[in-house]
């Protein structure tokens, strides 16, 4: 199908600091058309589905390229948690909500006008009231799949998604996203006019001005590689790459005052790193005297670590 105007180059950066026409740039979260047509002109499908649509953005930018689009969005009778999807989308565009950065249902528009018009409360399944970091990517991993899964054979979905910061901590949705089909690209796209860029951070915070773009294709309609997160805690003194001196190190950071060899027997023999070697009391020993600038020989057999080398 000819497209109606010629798309921009697409590179792994995109940068858009003018919005472009399309979609309500007052609904927050929404993104430049300019990202979705570039989409469009590179992929080029002959339709583009987004079941989230927020203010509309995906259906101006294909109405402007002159392709077909089915758009839905919690606030206008569809619940991508509950509802099926209708059709086999050969192109899906997906922007979820960063966690709960913005809510929507009951701000952006009226939970009771959604109940009076379909007969639900769209608070009920709002992805961005989820409180919990754990529980919004298991609702978001859900969508995913249930996104993928109605995709035909060589389909792809397109899929923005940002990292959050909260008290110090990172939440990234691009690390924990469940990513099904063959992982086609990643693009980074410059974020412009946040209102983080009004807020005077504290500390060392480093800005997020940036977005991802995950594009994944199924190849296959039936079996489906998966790359997904997995969190584990992992003891350093079980880890294959851990030296004799991180080990060693490890453990005398966790001391207030000087330790006996013993104590460093007793804290390292249960594990991997002592089991896989015969000698390992003499390799803890040899570790403390070969690295006098991390560890302090306290006398008496009292060690220590070196706290200005570490």
């Amino acid at each position: 199908m000819p497209y109606k105007s010629e798309s921009r180059p697409l590179t792994s950066i995109v940068s858009y600091p003018e919005r472009g026409e399309g979609g309500n740039n007052r609904y927050r979260g929404n993104c430049s058309p300019r990202l979705i047509e570039d989409l469009l002109g590179f992929f080029r499908p002959e339709e583009i589905c987004d079941y989230m649509c927020g203010s509309g953005t995906t259906k101006a930018a294909a109405d402007k390229l002159g392709i077909g689009s089915h758009i839905y969005d919690l606030h206008s009778g569809f619940d991508i948690m509950t509802c099926d999807i209708p059709e086999r989308p050969e192109f899906i565009f997906w922007h979820p909500p960063y966690w709960d950065i913005v809510t929507y249902s009951d701000v952006m528009y009226k939970a009771s006008d959604v109940q009076k018009n379909y007969g639900y409360d769209p608070r009920q399944h709002d992805l961005s009231r989820i409180p919990d970091w754990e529980c919004f990517v298991e609702k978001m991993n859900y969508a995913m799949m249930k996104q993928f899964s109605a995709l035909e054979k060589g389909g792809r979905m397109a899929v923005l998604m940002g990292d959050i910061k909260k008290k110090g901590v990172l939440y990234s949705m691009l690390s924990e996203i469940i990513k099904p089909g063959s992982l086609e690209n990643i693009i980074i796209k410059a974020q412009h006019n946040c209102f983080s860029d009004q807020v005077q951070y504290s500390g060392k915070f480093i800005p997020i001005l940036h977005e991802y773009v995950m594009i994944v294709r199924k190849d296959s309609p039936l079996l489906v590689p998966i790359i997904m997160a997995k969190k584990a805690e992992v003891d350093i003194r079980d880890m294959p790459g851990a030296t004799w001196r991180d080990v060693v190190a490890a453990v005398l950071e966790q001391c207030s005052e000087p330790v006996t060899l013993t104590f460093l027997y007793e804290k390292i023999e249960p594990h991997k790193k002592a089991r896989a070697n015969k000698w390992w009391k003499e390799k803890i020993r040899q570790t403390l005297q070969i690295n006098p600038a991390y560890f302090f020989h306290n006398g008496r057999g009292m060690w220590s670590i070196n706290k200005k080398a570490a």
